[in-house]
């Protein structure tokens, strides 16, 4: 069976802290422990984590090596985040989200999982990123927040 590769920003770790997602947040970090899920991360994800509360950074060091995969941020990451701004997807304040999205569009990821509804999980964004990601020939992300993930699972 196909694991599912999910690109995981910051926003999703720092759920388990945060009451309103606290809840979908472990379950989907169950599901990751029960493989149904391998954890995308990149530098930008484990630098915006150093500073977390330990209950959060103890998330991503209880991940099995085999739950994770690492993505460099490379010139190829650096060009579409710049392609995204340019664009007028994202504004330059917000870099580090169009760097989560090009991260994970080049790493090829079956989709990306965030909290952030105001930059990432956002019609209009979406459809901007993947304009973006259509014209520079990559396919198409798939940007959902966990709930649709872990609500969707029927076991």
């Amino acid at each position: 069976m196909h694991q599912i590769r999910v690109y995981v920003d910051t926003s999703v770790f720092g759920g388990v802290h945060d009451d309103e997602f606290a809840e979908i947040s472990r379950r989907f970090f169950d599901r990751v422990a029960q493989g149904k899920f391998t954890v995308l991360v990149s530098q930008l994800t484990t630098d915006e984590l150093e500073d977390a509360p330990e209950e959060v950074v103890r998330v991503i060091k209880e991940l099995a090596r085999e739950q994770m995969e690492a993505v460099a941020l490379d010139e190829e990451v650096r060009e579409l985040a710049q392609a995204y701004i340019e664009a007028g997807v994202l504004g330059e304040a917000s870099r580090d989200d169009a760097t989560h999205v090009a991260a994970a569009t080049v790493a090829g990821a079956d989709l990306i999982l965030s909290w952030n509804f105001k930059h990432i999980v956002n019609f209009n964004r979406i459809c901007g990123f993947n304009g973006v990601n259509t014209r520079c020939g990559y396919r198409s992300m798939v940007i959902l927040s966990p709930r649709e993930v872990v609500d969707d699972e029927t076991g």
